[in-house]
Order: structure tokens, then C-alpha cells, then sequence
């Protein structure tokens, strides 16, 4: 393989990276993860044969439908928070209430395995918050700028040779407070 070839396998893997990333950052990721692989055991130990030597181990219970439809269910809530973002609170409560009745349904929840799992994760998905970016209005920045303190109030005055431009002084009888005109 020649460099040439090599360096645009890297660009070409970065940019995939890159782009994952970005997809991770936009949703609870690990919430739906941890609620995904926590579905796998509750549905899966029902239903297997355990071998020790010669000894087969059956684990099927009478509540293995009960344990399979759980099971789904909490893979079907994990990739809902992935493709889902908006619904992440419903799903994490979901997938919360689901955990629970899993310790009685399904073999103490997988084995407390797939309990654990999904519990997390829907404790996961109802905390995530995205982060959008804080866009002050316009009162919001101006009471900002008068709560700064007198300091720039000061810096403001000297620079105006002595005047008090702010218009919030005691002498005009306003105490820091504007009226709408």
C-alpha cells in the first residue's frame, strides 16, 4: 500500500470518527447502550442451556415470555433513545420500570446483570440534557452590563469628563431603575 493510500484511509477513517462523534454527542449514548445490553441477559438466560461437564442446566421458567418480552422491550427503548433523542425521558423511565419488574419476571433480572444494566441506562437517558448554545437576549445582557458593579461606571464617567451617562444615578432620582418611555 502506497502513503498516499495510506493517508486517505486515516482522512477517511478521522472523518467517519468524527462524524460518530458528533452522532454520540446529539443523543444518550451510553444510556441507550447500557439499556440495550441490559435487555440481552433478562432475554436470554430463560431460555439457555447451561452445560457443567456433563450436566445440562435448563433455566426455562414458566415467565420465560414474560422475561422475553421484557428483554425486547428494553432493546427496542435503547435504540430509541439513539434514533430517538426527543423521547429519551419516556424511554429512560420506561426502561427504569421495566428493570424493576424484571428482578420478579425473569431469573432476579438476568441474574441482576441486565437489572443493573438497564437501570442505569434508563437513569442515564432521563438525565442526558444536549447542549445547546446559551443565547442571551438583549434585557438579559443589559442587566448583566448594569450589575458589573461600579467599576465601569466609574471607567465610564471618568472617560466622559465627569458626566454620569448611565442615566441611573441618585441624583436624577431613578436608584438604578429605567423606566419605558
Amino acid at each position: 500500500m502506497s502513503a498516499e493510500a495510506h493517508v486517505g484511509l486515516g482522512s477517511r477513517l478521522g472523518r467517519m470518527r468524527r462524524s460518530f462523534r458528533g452522532w454520540r454527542g446529539q443523543r444518550p449514548f451510553w444510556g441507550g447502550l447500557l439499556t440495550l445490553l441490559g435487555g440481552i441477559p433478562i432475554m436470554y438466560f430463560p431460555y439457555a442451556n447451561l452445560t457443567l461437564g456433563t450436566m445440562t442446566i435448563r433455566m426455562a421458567t414458566t415467565a420465560g415470555a414474560g422475561s422475553l418480552i421484557i428483554g425486547v422491550l428494553l432493546v427496542v427503548l435503547g435504540l430509541t433513545m439513539w434514533f430517538q433523542p426527543q423521547s429519551r425521558v419516556f424511554a429512560g423511565v420506561a426502561a427504569i420500570l421495566l428493570a424493576l419488574v424484571s428482578l420478579v419476571v425473569s431469573n432476579f433480572g438476568g441474574f441482576v446483570m441486565g437489572y443493573l444494566l438497564a437501570l442505569i441506562g434508563g437513569a442515564l437517558g432521563v438525565s442526558w440534557v444536549s447542549e445547546k448554545p446559551v443565547r442571551r437576549s438583549k434585557r438579559r445582557a443589559a442587566a448583566d452590563a448594569s450589575s458589573t458593579g461600579g467599576a465601569l461606571r466609574a471607567d465610564a464617567q471618568e472617560a466622559a469628563g465627569g458626566e454620569d451617562l448611565s442615566g441611573t444615578s441618585p441624583s436624577n432620582g431613578t436608584n438604578g431603575r429605567r423606566r419605558a418611555d
